[in-house]
């Protein structure tokens, strides 16, 4: 209506995200151009939080045309999900055609696809907006396939942008484990007062206005003062105080004009600025900055007098934040930073030469042996080769990788179809006696008859998959991780593996 009144092109304040409006001041830039390092160049979740209105949507919007090619983005901008929603919702953006399939099928494809892709040197990220609405079950699903891995390189990494609810989610007890993989945390701050004039007069530009800045200083310290410094509350304001102009046709915007506009806005009262506390955007400039300048990240990591196999899962990291309180008197708000370390934890068991004696186990796992058996093999993922014909290394016969190897080929001719296991990780090569070590810690926790060893394929190299029992379902694997020995959750990232015994030998 009033676009030609003010020389505009297009409408300078919509609230509908448009990239060509985006507004790199207040942060904003250097908060995108962080999020775009940390996808490329690091690994673990990134969560992004803030206020209704403070930019989230526009900030997700610009991370997706900001990422390389060679990074496929899945957007999910719904996030009230199921578990199993979840994952066709992923499976169809890879245009993977798995409707009506199983979980635990849904699960291997989504695995090999994305190991497909990891060898032409593509890679995924999932960017869930309104992750706050986000059901507890379909967050721990995202934890799980966060956990997909091929040697020391994350499959698939994800991003959170949620509302401050989402860190009271992340708080509770059961979601600790996702919690704890969250490696950088960027809050988006309410824009203030000083930086209200660089904003509107930014819009009015970007949408064609050619004219002199005319936004009257009172106007736009009322328009701060009501919005509370959120953009959209801003663009709202922004919009109806235009308006009110065009109706006066007047071409300067005063603080009657934006009065009206509050009075027909009807906006919901918040708290003052000068309350608000603890407003802190680690990771944003300071860290963005830090990381160019080389500061790093420090990783430690302790080791036996037994090396556990050569896999980058065997350190989850966990993550000190250095997040200093922000104590705003009054307005314009400060912005603090702060940058994270990056700490690793690692496996810390005793050797043991003892070897256990099979059992069935009271879970509803399958029955293990160490009898050995050259009628199976599995080949359910695409780099795995069947245990019994692998071109391995010479392995010692009196070995515990043989007994596992062996129970491993026992294990596949008697599982039933659709059967699952447990995931632990990947090893870098076949090195038997690198395997030995974690096998004589896993004795000396009692469960080395869990333990199966699928030989693989990785980069062109002979390597093992290590899995953690036989269960009947994806639903009774899942819950199963929970029980794990608690230096494996604390060590390893643990995730569903299917067995498919359709390929046994004869």
């Amino acid at each position: 209506m009033y676009l030609e009144h003010f020389g505009l092109n297009e409408p300078p304040f919509k609230i509908t995200p448009v990239t060509d409006f985006f507004f790199s001041g207040a942060n904003r830039g250097e908060i995108l151009d962080a999020l775009v390092y940390a996808i490329t160049d690091g690994e673990g979740i990134v969560k992004i939080s803030g206020e209704v209105g403070s930019g989230k949507t526009m900030l997700c919007r610009m991370l997706l045309e900001k990422l390389p090619t060679n990074i496929k983005a899945i957007y999910l901008a719904n996030p009230s999900l199921s578990r199993d929603e979840l994952l066709y919702a992923i499976a169809d953006r890879l245009s993977l055609d798995l409707e009506g399939q199983r979980v635990s099928v849904i699960l291997q494809n989504l695995q090999n696809d994305l190991e497909a892709k990891y060898a032409k040197g593509e890679r995924c990220v999932v960017l869930v907006d309104e992750a706050h609405a986000m059901p507890l079950d379909t967050l721990e699903e995202l934890r799980l396939l966060y956990n997909l891995q091929v040697g020391k390189h994350k499959l698939l990494q994800i991003v959170l942008f949620g509302q401050p609810e989402l860190d009271e989610k992340l708080s509770q007890s059961n979601m600790r484990q996702l919690k704890d993989r969250i490696v950088h945390h960027f809050t988006i701050l309410p824009i203030s007062q000083k930086v209200i004039h660089t904003y509107l007069m930014f819009r009015m530009r970007a949408a064609g206005y050619k004219g002199p800045d005319n936004f009257s200083a009172s106007a736009e310290k009322l328009i701060g003062k009501a919005s509370h410094g959120l953009m959209r509350r801003v663009n709202i304001l922004a919009d109806k105080a235009l308006l009110a102009a065009f109706v006066e046709n007047t071409h300067t915007i005063t603080e009657h004009h934006v009065q009206a506009a509050i009075r027909d806005s009807e906006m919901t009262p918040m708290h003052k600025w000068g309350n608000r506390r603890n407003l802190a955007m680690v990771g944003g400039l300071t860290l963005f900055a830090a990381i160019l300048a080389g500061a790093g990240w420090f990783m430690g990591r302790e080791h036996q007098d037994t090396p556990p196999p050569p896999v980058a899962s065997l350190a989850t990291p966990s993550v000190v934040m250095v997040s200093p309180t922000v104590h705003v008197e009054s307005a314009p708000l400060s912005t603090a930073a702060a940058s994270a370390l990056v700490l690793t934890e690692s496996l810390s068991t005793t050797p043991s030469q003892t070897v256990g004696t099979p059992t069935t186990s009271a879970s509803g796992k399958v029955a293990n042996t160490s009898t050995p058996s050259n009628t199976a093999h599995n080949n359910s993922a695409p780099p795995e080769k069947s245990v019994a014909s692998a071109a391995l290394p010479a392995i010692p016969s009196n070995s515990l990788l043989k007994q596992r190897l062996d129970a491993t080929n026992a294990m596949l001719s008697s599982t039933s179809k659709g059967s699952v296991s447990i995931q632990l990780f990947y090893t870098e090569n076949a090195q038997a006696d690198r395997m030995e070590g974690f096998f004589k810690r896993a004795d000396k926790l009692g469960v080395l008859n869990e333990i199966y060893v699928l030989p693989i394929k990785l980069s062109g190299r002979d390597a093992y998959r290590v899995i953690y029992g036989v269960y009947p379902n994806s639903d009774a694997a899942r819950n199963s991780i929970a029980t794990l020995p608690q230096r494996y959750q604390e060590a390893f990232a643990p995730t569903l593996h299917l067995l498919d015994n359709s390929q046994k030998r004869p």
